[in-house]
């Protein structure tokens, strides 16, 4: 669940900007971060540290559709993945920095310990990610279908000439969309920050599982991406448990290999002849 939220953040930020954010994972680890230090600072229970993560990163979004995306829109692509891996760089030498390069741990969102249910233990921790996650997917699926905001926002990832066309502030909606895709980042760092700990190191990581679960969800569907992330972290958890984590890193790719040659638009995507 909280690949489904890394995965939703990058999708829309793709759609929004109609380029690769490749920030994104960096501001996921930055998320876990804030967690850690304001928690430190503050002594804050997790409940109220979320928000403060999720508003924190979703500033950051706006920072970097400021500075790497919006004055690079007119210029081929290329300028705006140069740039944006310019800015995960200064993000991950900065919390390298920063954390002295020895990764910390996030606060819990439940706590410790578990529970059984009809002979099943589970995790409090895990449960409430599963939840949190579920709830969080929920709202931006209203958002993006029951509101005018989210109405808007659909529009300008379709034809952002044709939206601008018909009055829609583009800009607007971009830097709104790259906001709510930073705070399900921060979200999903935060939430990660327990379970895996905080690394400097580990955007790179994070930036690669969403890209793969967009190419295998179909590239710009939200919810391809959101099943192709929840397929991932499915694969993982079984493969792992029964064979170890080498071979389900293994296997994971061979299958999105497997994905992309019989079907190169993903399992969600339309052919490209299709598009409009």
């Amino acid at each position: 669940m909280a690949y489904a939220l890394v995965a939703l953040g990058f999708v829309l930020a793709l759609n929004a900007s109609g380029a690769v954010n490749f920030a994104h994972g960096d501001l996921v680890v930055l998320g876990g971060a804030v967690a850690v230090f304001v928690g430190l600072a503050t002594g804050l229970p997790a409940v109220l540290l979320l928000p403060l993560v999720a508003l924190a990163i979703g500033v950051v979004g706006i920072l970097a559709a400021r500075i790497a995306i919006l004055p690079l829109a007119s210029r081929p692509p290329e300028a705006t993945f140069v740039a944006t891996i310019a800015l995960a760089a200064i993000i991950e030498q900065s919390l390298t920095i920063a954390m002295a390069g020895a990764p910390r741990t996030a606060p819990p969102i439940a706590g410790s310990g578990s529970f059984e249910i009809a002979g099943l233990v589970l995790g409090r921790q895990p449960l409430a990610i599963v939840v949190l996650g579920a709830v969080l997917v929920a709202a931006v699926w209203f958002l993006l279908e029951r509101t005018q905001t989210g109405r808007r926002m659909r529009a300008v990832a379709a034809d952002r000439h044709m939206a601008r066309a018909v009055g829609i502030p583009v800009g607007r909606y971009v830097i709104l969309s790259l906001a709510l895709a930073g705070a399900l980042a921060g979200v999903a760092g935060f939430l990660l920050g327990h379970q895996f700990l905080v690394a400097p190191t580990q955007g790179a990581g994070h930036m690669l599982k969403a890209y793969i679960a967009v190419a295998l969800g179909g590239w710009g569907s939200v919810p391809g991406a959101l099943l192709g992330a929840l397929g991932i972290g499915i694969f993982e958890t079984f493969v792992a448990a029964r064979f170890g984590d080498a071979w389900a890193s293994a296997a994971l790719y061979i299958c999105v290999l497997a994905v992309l040659v019989l079907r190169p638009q993903g399992l969600f995507g339309e052919p490209v002849g299709r598009r409009a």
